[in-house]
């Protein structure tokens, strides 16, 4: 595990937060030619990665500090601690304002943003894991359990690598949305994109460390059923 790339000029660049700056880099560059093969702009497409990078990180911190509340640390404040389901929820906020702002057509931006969202996701969960941010598994004896001694939240014990299923499911989906993409509609892509991201989400949560909070299921797993039934509706 690397939690620190490199060191430059005395500042530590930590494999965390690149991940998220090459996830946000390259959904801009993948959602700037969706865009274009729409007709619509690049610049809508960049304002639209940006400000919904932005207000995700900010809604999955939030998010975070709300399941930690009431014994939050300054810890917690740090750079380290989000939630998907809050950057989801802020990020849909700011791409719902900019599409309004830029009057962008809904139903096509739909579409268009499934595959960049989706490698953006497995981007950021290699970067998880290359860091040992905590969000992998329960301990484990399988073959490919992993201990991680020098992660951010280090463990000697063998653990479910959870982010990287999670990059695997993002590559699988990834193959599945490029050839309904040329063919589907577009509201029917994103549709899509919500079912397998949940479906993806809710099997990896049965070897996540995360409470039951409702029937036997996690907060994660109620959001990805919830996510299911709106991609299929």
């Amino acid at each position: 595990m690397r939690p620190v790339l490199f060191t430059i000029l005395g500042f530590d660049v930590q494999t965390y937060g690149l991940s998220k700056a090459a996830a946000a880099l390259v959904a801009a560059w993948l959602l700037a030619r969706a865009f274009e093969r729409r007709g619509l702009s690049k610049d809508s497409a960049h304002a639209l990665v940006l400000w919904s990078t932005v207000w995700g990180f900010v809604g999955a911190k939030i998010y975070y500090l709300l399941e930690q509340a009431p014994s939050i640390t300054l810890h917690d404040l740090g750079g380290m601690g989000f939630t998907w389901y809050g950057g989801l929820l802020g990020g849909t906020a700011a791409a719902l304002v900019i599409i309004r702002r830029h009057q962008l057509p809904g139903g096509i931006v739909a579409g268009a943003v499934a595959v960049p969202l989706t490698v953006a996701y497995a981007i950021g969960r290699l970067g998880c894991f290359l860091s040992g941010d905590g969000t992998y598994g329960r301990p484990t004896d399988l073959p490919w359990g992993m201990a991680f001694p020098d992660g951010v939240v280090p463990t000697d014990v063998p653990v479910h690598p959870a982010p990287l299923y999670e990059a695997a499911a993002a590559v699988l989906m990834v193959a599945v949305l490029l050839p309904i993409g040329r063919r589907w509609a577009p509201t029917r892509v994103f549709g899509a994109y919500l079912v397998l991201s949940g479906l993806a989400r809710l099997a990896v949560e049965f070897v996540r460390v995360n409470d039951p909070v409702l029937a036997g299921l996690t907060q994660p797993q109620l959001w990805a059923l919830g996510s299911i039934a709106v991609g299929g509706a």
